[in-house]
């Protein structure tokens, strides 16, 4: 017994140690972002005063550096929780090639790093967060969780650990570090930090996480995504990304994620901001708390179905039997027919879809332009090709739709037949297959006319609206 309690209060003195480290470390990144929130402001200010007059160009540039500053400021003066998290002990040598996700992929230390007696000392340290600080020399204090230098923390394995010997997570609750917890990704290997052995407290991460305490709002897993979700998180954004799974295996969560992960990865891209779709609003609030705490705040909007629409709230529910039967799978093929339902012909509308718009006309004729607008489909297309207006009227774009539809492919894979019938009914009023005998020569002609055509932001804005893509 005096051997056990012996053998845990070293435990319980070697736990605080590795705490005080962490905590020492904590405290230089807090102190480095107070002096980062002093700089914004400073920012903030200055612009606001040097922008008091000058020409338009000048307050623009004002206006957009105010902006940026406040954005920054924002996110400085978020309160998180957790802010610093891991942390992964590296050995000597480089990372792999980047991916298509960003990240780079593990390989083997170098040659070297590890002795022949199964020793090595750790090369890099790495502290991973919720958004990433430097020092006054640019060096990294806190990588942002989202950088491609912080995927290694997540996909690392003992299987697969590329350089990292140690990774650890960090608890904490606001400028205090609560405790840590070591997964040993080399458990062979006999590590030495600073020329002392590298401990390893606790029993992992994935096992702290599981003993957190379960709340009424939705934690974000950022200290605990598992090498799967980072693959489904970092995802390249050329495509959809479908996630699917039984019920409390995360996918809300990785979804949350990954909406924080593209505005880091690709910030222009998705300036405008992202929205998340909820199917109801119990979930909303629910989850309504994660992205914020990752440290994305303003530009994600979550949604439910029945208040997507500003102003508009969704009061009808549903009986049972009505529920039931929207969430079957046989709604699919209801849903399937009255999308078709919605392209096929109409009387007298001159469009092929249910879209609405406020123009009747697309083109550079704005005589009507006072005139109220129907809504409805348009029913006139005006383009200028070599020099001359051409002109479809309604009736033209109803036999070109009739001729489009006479087909059995899906209203979608008949677009490019009824935009080939646009361009060849323009091609004809333009008269340019009459000015050359010559094939070869009146083909190139054609070929420049469809690009001077389908390059026009009419053509584009008439197309999308008489033939839209469901």
């Amino acid at each position: 017994m005096a051997a056990q309690a012996q053998q845990e209060s070293a435990l319980d003195t070697l736990r605080d140690r590795e705490i005080g480290v962490e905590q020492e470390h904590l405290d230089q990144v807090y102190r480095r972002l107070e002096e980062k929130i002093h700089e914004a402001e400073f920012l903030m200010n200055d612009a606001a005063k040097r922008g008091q007059v000058g020409t338009p160009g000048a307050l623009a540039e004002r206006d957009a550096q105010v902006f940026r500053a406040g954005v920054h400021l924002n996110r400085l003066n978020n309160e998180f929780e957790d802010f610093l998290f891991g942390r992964i002990d590296l050995l000597s040598g480089k990372d792999g090639k980047k991916g298509p996700d960003g990240a780079y992929t593990a390989v083997e230390p170098a040659e070297g790093a590890v002795r022949d007696d199964n020793t090595a000392d750790i090369a890099e340290t790495l502290h991973i967060g919720r958004i990433g600080v430097l020092d006054q020399d640019y060096s990294p204090l806190v990588i942002d969780w989202r950088a491609p230098a912080a995927a290694p923390f997540y996909r690392s394995t003992p299987v697969d650990p590329g350089r990292v010997v140690r990774r650890r997570v960090i608890r904490s609750k606001g400028r205090k570090v609560l405790g840590v917890e070591d997964d040993l990704m080399r458990p062979e290997l006999k590590a030495f930090l600073d020329g002392h052995e590298l401990p390893v407290i606790g029993d992992g991460a994935l096992m702290a996480a599981l003993g957190q305490a379960r709340t009424h709002t939705m934690r974000d897993i950022v200290a605990s995504i598992q090498a799967e979700q980072d693959l489904v998180i970092r995802a390249p954004a050329a495509s959809v990304t479908y996630v699917e799974g039984g019920p409390g295996t995360g996918k809300t969560a990785v979804a949350l994620h990954r909406a924080a992960y593209l505005l880091y990865q690709d910030r222009r891209r998705y300036a405008g901001g992202i929205l998340i779709v909820s199917p109801t609003p119990l979930l909303v609030a629910y989850t309504e708390g994660v992205l914020p705490s990752l440290g994305e705040e303003g530009q994600v909007a979550i949604r439910a179905i029945g208040s997507l629409v500003d102003g508009v709230e969704a009061t009808l529910y549903d009986s049972p039997a009505t529920a039931r039967a929207k969430g079957s799978y046989r709604m699919l093929k209801v849903l399937r027919k009255a999308a078709r339902g919605a392209l096929e012909l109409g009387a007298g509308g001159g469009g092929v879809g249910a879209h609405r718009t406020g123009q009747l006309a697309f083109g550079d004729d704005d005589a009507d332009a006072e005139a109220p607008t129907p809504a409805g489909p348009p029913s006139r297309l005006r383009v200028v090709a070599f020099g001359r207006r051409l002109e479809l009227e309604a009736d033209a774009l109803e036999r070109i739709r009739h001729t489009a539809l006479s087909g059995t492919a899906p209203v979608n894979l008949l677009r490019p037949r009824a935009r080939k019938l646009l361009l060849d009914a323009l091609w004809a009023q333009s008269g340019g297959a009459s000015r050359h005998t010559d094939p070869e020569l009146a083909a190139e002609l054609r070929s420049s006319f469809d690009e001077d055509v389908t390059s026009e932001d009419s053509f584009i804005a008439f197309l999308d609206a008489w033939w839209p893509e469901l």
